[in-house]
């Protein structure tokens, strides 16, 4: 894997390379007893698929590996193979200027943001997505653009085996990928693992393997090994015919880690029981964006050094400093004197600010260690202004472990953007829409709209928590007080979905005991597999 976020010289030329085991698998599979095919490799590195080609005596008719890198290219030219040609460019421009057609296109495309490629790269991106009617964006991956120029390179029946991010099946700027993929070809089988692959850069990864059979049908499977040395006694004949259908709609790829009937239950349940989503009763934004929490929120023994109190607002950041369903001003006092960082700074603009000699001291102290220059305070007229300043109704925490939480604001508190600000849609109950969502089908749609990260971290942005399911009753207000007493007492999550999935779903929406169980059955599987990450 060649992951680029920091942009240190290791990792532009890509430092993460591809274990012998999976590029063996990729190979075994692609080639399948085959003895003639033309055989492409868009990034090369220093030639762990050839290596590979090479020590299982693999049969074909050419191999064109591509690599942008000279010093990889000329260690991948080293590898004695007959009928190999290793082109040191970069693989957008050769895909959009060679005519060849491949057979098989195998390997693992650099992780990078467009960011970081130069005007030309970024053109010849651009036309790849074009080619494949699709939209061009910056934001994007590089390892995008590098499944779909591929796979424009294939021919009828072609096939590609890729090593990619898991964000393949969650994230939203891959949302036109798996469209794409899901209509360009027949077959798809997705493999992935339980312990990372990549542990040093903590990055979840699977193995897309796909093929075009020019029929009208599109299947997908999913697999889970445990890790990579699981590859080794996998059978290839078992990933010949996957059995789920593909969804052509825009719904997450997370769906496929479920069988048939769970992926029937969450496509068809909130018409089938007219249940509404989170964004049907409010609006769901990011905090206060402060472009530095470490130094806008502060704990009281700062406050009170600077003599900070009018510019000192109550807050909450973290989710370990709320325990409840309803954060009061009580829980922030306690908070406060626990040396939590419990307070925002909101300082007015300089002419406002006046001569205030603690405010101008902070800052000073600021600017000293250029906390004015960073990125977002960098843009402000006053850099010490935070702008947005807003309290919301309730908190929606971003990042979460167990489970993600809705939690009533009573403290009127403000929160940065470790928590989304939730406000509440007139002639809502916020007592009731807090209580609505504690269930399983919430939860399990929570998995679903969000995506994990390697560290077993379930993370939802504002878009994606409006559309958790929320089966939403006035009546689930009396549950409020219950609820929050047994999240106090920190009872088990189970003992609270045991009361609220009786009253919330099966007698405030009708759903079977079955439907139940498979709502709580699929939250237990997706979550049990996100936190198994972390281990």
């Amino acid at each position: 894997m060649k992951l680029i976020e920091n942009a240190t010289a290791e990792k532009l030329r890509g430092g993460f390379y591809t274990p012998d085991a999976i590029a063996a698998f990729i190979l075994k599979w692609g080639i399948n007893g085959s003895r003639d095919y033309d055989i492409l490799e868009p990034s090369c590195g220093d030639g762990v698929f050839l290596e590979q080609l090479k020590y299982n005596n693999h049969q074909f008719k050419s191999v064109t590996a591509v690599e942008f890198d000279h010093k990889e290219a000329k260690k991948a030219n080293k590898i004695q193979l007959n009928d190999k040609t290793v082109i040191n460019t970069d693989f957008h421009l050769y895909c959009n200027e060679t005519t060849k057609r491949f057979d098989l296109v195998i390997g693992n495309p650099p992780y990078i943001r467009f960011q970081y490629f130069d005007s030309e790269q970024q053109k010849e991106a651009a036309k790849i997505f074009s080619k494949a009617g699709l939209k061009y964006s910056k934001l994007s991956n590089a390892w995008v653009s590098f499944v779909v120029g591929s796979s424009l390179l294939l021919k009828e029946d072609g096939k590609i085996g890729f090593v990619i991010p898991a964000e393949l099946l969650q994230v939203s700027y891959a949302q036109q990928l798996r469209e794409f993929l899901a209509k360009f070809y027949n077959k798809i089988n997705i493999i992935s693992f339980e312990k990372l692959v990549f542990p040093d850069i903590q990055q979840e990864v699977v193995l897309l393997l796909c093929e075009k059979n020019g029929t009208d049908t599109h299947l997908i499977e999913h697999l889970e090994l445990h890790d990579a040395s699981d590859l080794e006694n996998l059978n290839v004949e078992i990933l010949k015919s996957p059995s789920k259908k593909i969804d052509f709609k825009s719904n997450k790829w997370t769906y496929y880690f479920l069988e048939q009937e769970e992926i029937d239950f969450l496509e068809n349940i909130a018409a089938k029981r007219n249940i509404p989503s989170i964004g049907t009763f409010a609006k769901v934004e990011v905090g206060i964006t402060t472009g530095a929490n470490s130094y806008f929120t502060v704990p009281l023994t700062t406050v009170q050094q600077y003599d900070l109190d009018q510019f000192a607002k109550p807050m909450v950041g973290r989710s370990i400093q709320v325990n409840s369903l309803i954060f009061t001003k009580e829980d922030w006092e306690l908070n406060r004197k626990s040396k939590a960082k419990a307070h925002l700074l909101v300082f007015p603009n300089r002419k406002e600010l006046g001569e205030h000699s603690g405010a101008q001291k902070y800052i000073k102290f600021g600017e000293i260690n250029e906390v004015n220059k960073g990125y977002k305070t960098g843009i402000r007229d006053d850099w010490f202004v935070v702008p947005s300043i807003r309290v919301s109704d309730a908190f929606f925490i971003r990042r979460n472990n167990l489970y993600p939480r809705l939690i009533i604001n009573d403290a009127k508190a403000y929160t940065t953007d470790t928590m989304h600000r939730v406000s509440i849609k007139p002639e809502v109950e916020i007592e009731a829409f807090t209580s609505s969502y504690y269930n399983s089908l919430s939860l399990a749609f929570s998995e679903v709209t969000g995506r994990s990260h390697g560290g077993g971290v379930l993370e939802l942005m504002p878009s994606e928590a409006e559309r958790i399911l929320l089966p939403y009753k006035t009546i689930n207000k009396k549950l409020l007080p219950r609820i929050d007493e047994m999240l106090r007492n920190k009872n088990n999550i189970d003992e609270i979905l045991k009361i609220t999935d009786e009253l919330i779903l099966k007698k405030g929406y009708g759903l079977t005991q079955k439907e139940v169980n498979l709502a709580n059955q699929i939250w237990k599987k997706l979550s049990k597999r996100r936190i198994n990450r972390s281990k």
